[in-house]
């Protein structure tokens, strides 16, 4: 019997268990029968072009619409071109020195192209494609095997499978049928009861059926089975992660009426929203449990998810505790424990002269700390002189402890990993896990909740506090209007004449080509040369981008250029700490007027006074960075102006999606457009442990449904078979389709 984990090279012989190895990482029977089809063309119909997308290795079913052959004019040789055609869009096809190709390929007759998409001087283009005409004997070089896996590939709905340089998807599509052939099946791993209920395939029967669909029908049902595998094994993963946690004590932290968050509300100079009345209810009741809070709070940029994160790490100090707040960068760090002291004022000087009856202490523990106050901040951690500890990283490292941590608040969830999370849930000795309360500024879709965020009980903060400042966000469209750059470095010497402040922010550091912190389509690259006023458009295609703009080439050009005589300060992440805590205070005190700096603002720094958020490559950022991004600015009684600066040029995707950035503020619809531009295996990869992800089929956009029946399905098969001790066939498929290797839950089988 063939099983999953049998190589393929016996089955499929040494030269082609080889490529695919090395070009598609498939090593296994299993490998290769979960590389599913990307898409299906039905049978008579030609695959449509306009989905490709540059530097994709695709394969299209066309039709040859014209060849023409000419002399290279440079050197010697010809270049035949020929044009393939799906009855709408063009594509075309050049092959270098190699006429012959032109009495096969004649007008009219059909094929599948594969090969590498490029762009030359605005079309979209193939460079030598391998092909196989259908219906043509031993064209386009193909062995009579080659031949028949083609006729056969075309024959019905036709699978198109993700692909590689010599391995084109009618190469993979009769690897999958000789292995089909052979392959007896394996051990179903749904429970048939489970499989009853949903009007699920069989295991063996979905895998025929997605590689060698009859119809769209014998599709669909195999797809919906091979979800549910997918489905379940997250949410078992997750379901029996914070089973896990549960089983654990934690530390209760029930109110305390006049104690020191009492003394905080007193002295608060806002209203509390409704959202942060009733989100901050909700931590109080979990932090008064004896099992472990584990809740995750998204809201918008401002909606105020710092204040309730105080009031609930207040709460754990009246009851003895200590509480750690995490930060995803030293400059977040150092300023949050600003804000934190300024929100507290007196009530975080314990051991001062004149200190109130209730005050704590707040200690800020980052990895740059100089040694002498490196030893202090760990002692006030580890003797529980500080109350609310306030770090980076380094509060993960096994040397920090706490004498009794009893809530833990990790800011910009979606910077870490589950593993990095869990690390800091045993950083005391007692042998209890600490509250767990995670903030996101992020919105997150209600699957992704269910995914990404599993887990995690979810709150939403929708309402902004009062006071908020609107924010208008403009395009600036470099490649068809030049001058509109211009006219945004007046613009920001009109809000510094006005007393403003304002943030530039680019991709990258510069110097020595490192990166910056761009995150979600940020590129790594050399250092820019251009002007900043003489952008030129990008090559789409295959010709060369210019590298993305530097923080370090950036500041000097502006100093020198548009915003001469402004004060103008730099931030970045290689700086010192003391020089990056130095830049940003400078800024926050008005002491400059532009602060140059790459995505180390993103998330959690408030000057009210900035007024002005500049992002150059803005198509080099995801959505959400960029919604982060502006939500910087318009914290103050002014209105905030953010201006998305690229070269993409108009029509294009990008600049869609900048114009979409730019349409509404609305984060949890930027969540939604995020969602459906990235891609979901990786998100659902990521909310494990950063390897990746077995994930083929399922969509967080289109199968919610699903994923709400799946989550139901492991709640009640975690509660009966905490450790799925009872269902080894589930422990294995969650190993393997989640983690690869493990699932951190099952260890206690």
């Amino acid at each position: 019997m063939t099983s999953m984990d049998a190589p393929l090279e016996p089955l499929l012989g040494a030269k082609t268990a080889k490529a695919l190895e090395t070009a598609l990482g498939i090593g296994t029977v299993g490998d290769l029968l979960y590389h599913f089809p990307r898409r299906y063309a039905e049978r008579g119909e030609l695959t449509r072009i306009a989905g490709l997308e540059t530097d994709e290795h695709a394969t299209v079913l066309a039709q040859v619409d014209r060849v023409n052959r000419r002399t290279m004019r440079s050197r010697r040789g010809t270049i035949l071109e020929v044009r393939i055609t799906d009855g709408q869009r063009t594509l075309n096809c050049t092959f270098f020195n190699q006429a012959w190709r032109e009495r096969e390929l004649l007008p009219g007759r059909r094929g599948l192209f594969a090969g590498k998409v490029t762009s030359y001087r605005g079309a979209l283009q193939l460079a030598n494609p391998e092909y196989q005409l259908i219906g043509v004997p031993e064209a386009g070089g193909a062995d009579g095997d080659e031949q028949a896996a083609a006729e056969e590939f075309a024959a019905a709905l036709i699978p198109v499978y993700p692909a590689a340089q010599g391995l084109p998807s009618w190469s993979i599509a009769r690897c999958v049928r000789q292995v089909l052939d052979v392959w007896e099946g394996s051990e179903d791993a749904l429970p048939a009861d489970l499989r009853r209920r949903h009007h699920l395939l069989g295991f063996e029967e979905a895998i025929r059926r997605i590689h060698r669909p009859a119809d769209h029908r014998e599709l669909a049902v195999a797809r919906k089975r091979l979800k549910w595998d997918e489905a379940l094994a997250v949410q078992l993963a997750l379901v029996g992660r914070r089973h896990l946690v549960e089983e654990r004590p934690a530390p209760p932290c029930p109110p305390v009426g006049d104690g020191l968050l009492a003394a905080f509300d007193e002295r608060l100079p806002f209203t509390l929203t409704a959202g942060q009345r009733e989100v901050g209810g909700a931590v109080a009741q979990d932090l008064a449990a004896r099992h472990p809070m584990n809740r995750l709070i998204q809201g918008e940029v401002g909606s105020g998810k710092t204040v309730v994160a105080l009031r609930a790490m207040l709460q754990a100090v009246d009851a003895g505790r200590q509480a750690a707040l995490l930060a995803p960068t030293e400059v977040l760090a150092a300023q949050h424990a600003r804000s934190l002291a300024e929100l507290l004022g007196d009530l975080a000087s314990e051991g001062e002269l004149g200190a109130p009856e209730h005050a704590t202490r707040l200690t800020l523990l980052t990895g740059s700390l100089p040694a002498a106050k490196r030893r202090q901040a760990l002692l006030d951690a580890v003797s529980g002189a500080a109350g609310i500890v306030v770090g980076t990283h380094a509060l993960i490292q096994d040397r920090v402890r706490f004498a009794d941590l009893g809530l833990l608040v990790v800011d910009e969830q979606h910077r870490f990993g589950v593993e990095q999370r869990d690390a800091l849930r045993s950083r005391d000795d007692s042998g209890t896990s600490p509250h767990l309360l995670v903030m996101t500024a992020t919105p997150i879709p209600r699957t992704v909740a269910m995914t990404v965020y599993g887990d995690l009980e979810v709150s939403a903060l929708r309402e902004l506090p009062s006071g908020r400042s609107p924010i208008s966000t403009s395009v600036v469209p470099v490649a068809e209007k030049p001058s509109w750059l211009d006219r945004a470095w007046q613009r920001v010497r009109e809000e510094v004449a006005a007393g403003h402040q304002v943030y530039v922010v680019c991709p990258r550091i510069g110097e020595d080509g490192a990166a910056g912190t761009a995150g979600q389509g940020g590129r790594r690259g050399g250092d820019a040369e251009e002007d900043l006023d003489e952008l030129a458009p990008p090559d789409e295609g295959g010709g060369a981008r210019r590298p993305p703009v530097a923080v370090l080439d950036v500041a000097p050009r502006l100093a020198e250029g548009p915003l001469l005589g402004l004060r103008i300060g730099v931030l970045h992440g290689r700086l010192p700490a003391e020089e990056k805590d130095t830049a940003m205070r400078a800024f926050a005190a008005g002491e400059l007027d532009v602060l140059v700096a790459t995505t180390v603002v993103e998330v959690g720094v408030n000057v009210p006074n900035a007024t002005v958020m500049v992002i150059l490559d803005a198509d080099r950022f995801g959505v959400s960075q960029l919604h982060q991004l502006r939500g910087r600015v318009g914290r103050g009684s002014a209105p905030g102006l953010c201006l998305l600066v690229s070269e993409a040029p108009s029509g294009t995707s990008t600049m869609q999606r900048l114009d979409a950035v730019a349409s509404t503020t609305d984060g949890f619809e930027l969540a939604r457009l995020d969602l459906e531009l990235r891609r979901e295996g990786d998100i659902l990869g990521v909310s494990q442990s950063g390897r990746r992800s077995t994930l083929r089929l399922l969509s967080l956009i289109s199968d919610e449904d699903l994923i709400a029946e799946a989550r139901g399905e492991a709640e009640r098969l975690v509660g009966e078979d905490p450790h799925l001790t009872h269902h080894p066939g589930l422990a294995r498929l969650v190993a393997a389709m989640v983690d690869d290797e493990r699932a951190e839950y099952l260890q206690k089988t």
